[in-house]
């Protein structure tokens, strides 16, 4: 089966973003002949005209399946398609807006929700990241909820980073989000740990890394900090859960449901006081445990890329069939 990705092209950091170029290496190592179509292009017009680009090339270029990642670049793979399946994966912000409060959504962000609605008729199958993002897709037979996997050789416990932590002078609280995003909410951090008042600790914020080496900022942390004011199902908390570090996360997209029972991750409120005695409760179980048990919830919820690939291909084999 040979697939193409289409996905946006414009990142600064990245030539494809990196849970996008995860997911097709995990469909790779199954046997799927994965190509990347990256759009440079900013916008409808921009994609639009990607589309007619793509369209072209896909006469000298044949493939099974387009899987659309985010709703613009789905605008450039219906326009380019012609009679190739295209499968869209909604990724959050294309469905429920940009958020730039508690519950406040740009205005001028609803079009990406409208054009959500909109192209629903003209793709074959579409994939929400959570329950929150799904709620968006009115053509429920067209519908899956297939989370990002997570690869748990990358993202795994290592051994010896106790050591690294004890030796550090300060207990560090890990944000790994764009502090300048308003919908990462960086402030809320900042002040919940202004909040606490205590000197041997410190808010860490190395963004931006390479991919490659998250998982060793999340073995050395102490805890991970999520205070975002909207996700769908965020990769940086999976990927903390994999390594087993405490966590605490505003109670957003399918969070509270990756979470489960697990000890040293905890829900919070939008409230600084609230965030900050969370904080404080998971570096106390930080200090008397350690580590969490997070591996072992993202092994039982079947969210390694491998289980999640073969997912996304029992989709392709279905648009397909």
């Amino acid at each position: 089966m040979k697939v193409l990705f289409v996905c946006s092209g414009n990142s600064k950091n990245f030539e494809i973003v990196p849970f996008i170029k995860e997911q097709g290496e995990s469909l790779r190592k199954l046997g799927i002949d994965v190509e990347y179509y990256p759009v440079i292009g900013k916008g409808v017009k921009g994609y639009l005209k990607a589309g007619r680009a793509l369209h072209k090339y896909l006469r000298q270029n044949k493939y099974d399946v387009i899987h659309a990642h985010f709703i613009y670049s789905a605008v450039t793979a219906v326009v380019g398609a012609g009679k190739i399946p295209v499968v869209l994966s909604l990724m959050g912000s294309d469905a429920y807006g940009t958020y730039i409060g508690v519950d406040k959504v740009r205005l001028s962000s609803r079009f990406v929700t409208l054009l959500t609605w909109l192209i629903q008729p003209f793709v074959k199958a579409i994939i929400s990241k959570s329950t929150n993002i799904e709620q968006y897709v009115y053509l429920k037979h067209k519908s899956y909820i297939i989370p990002n996997g997570i690869n748990r050789e990358k993202f795994k416990p290592e051994l010896g980073n106790s050591q690294k932590r004890n030796s550090l002078t300060k207990r560090q609280i890990l944000f790994l989000g764009n502090k300048n995003d308003t919908r990462k909410n960086f402030q809320l951090a900042r002040k919940a740990v202004k909040e606490l008042n205590l000197h041997d600790v410190e808010l860490v914020n190395p963004y931006p890394i390479p991919h490659d080496k998250v998982s060793d900022y999340l073995n050395i942390a102490n805890i991970l900090v999520m205070p975002s004011l909207m996700e769908g199902s965020p990769n940086v908390i999976k990927e903390a859960m994999a390594c087993n570090c405490p966590i605490v996360s505003t109670d957003i997209g399918d969070v509270g449901w990756v979470f489960g029972d697990t000890r040293g991750c905890y829900l919070s409120s939008f409230e600084p006081v609230n965030f900050a005695h969370n904080i404080n409760e998971a570096l106390k179980f930080s200090e008397e445990f350690g580590r969490t048990n997070g591996a072992g919830r993202i092994k039982e919820l079947g969210l390694d890329s491998e289980s999640i690939a073969l997912r996304i291909i029992d989709v392709y084999k279905a648009v397909i069939n």
